[in-house]
């Protein structure tokens, strides 16, 4: 990449925001706990929970295999080798950020913490701010049309 190309982050943000969120709630739900919906909804909403959960499992699982097949990077702050549109990329372009948002709002399910709802939604939002914007320029640099056309086919998030 040249000088005047954009340049991937610094910081390992995704990681850093969803460690932080998940402190953050544990710790408020110790210190403010906030009241959960019981009985049946409360059940259903811990089952969608476990769902959820294996869902993270198997986003991750799938988008991580699909990546190592196509022979690019892991880490969110490298330059990748090859743009990845199949698999679960080819339903969401950020399948890793999207299952550690559905892992806070899982978590929040099973164990009735209502912190991390809300930490879930803001935990995206950073994300998409401090991370996906900037590897998308990053993105569109390396590959041109081929990576805006992929990014007009499938969503952000999803």
């Amino acid at each position: 990449m040249t000088d005047t190309q954009p340049k991937p982050a610094r910081i390992p943000w995704p990681p850093v925001i969803y460690t932080a969120a998940i402190a953050i709630s544990i710790v408020l739900g110790v210190l403010y706990p906030l009241p959960w919906i019981g009985d049946l909804l409360g059940d259903i909403l811990f089952a969608a929970g476990w769902v959820a959960l294996f869902g993270v499992a198997a986003l991750w699982f799938t988008a991580i295999r699909t990546m190592v097949r196509a022979k690019t990077t892991l880490n969110p702050n490298a330059v990748p080798d090859h743009l990845v549109t199949s698999g679960p990329f080819g339903i969401t372009r950020n399948p890793m950020y999207l299952a550690n948002t559905l892992l806070l709002i899982g978590v929040a399910f099973v164990t009735g913490i209502v912190w991390f709802l809300p930490l879930a939604f803001i935990a995206a939002f950073a994300t998409q701010k401090l991370a996906i914007e900037g590897e998308e320029k990053v993105l569109a640099a390396k590959f041109g049309k081929k990576y805006r056309d992929y990014a007009k086919r499938v969503r952000r998030w999803i």
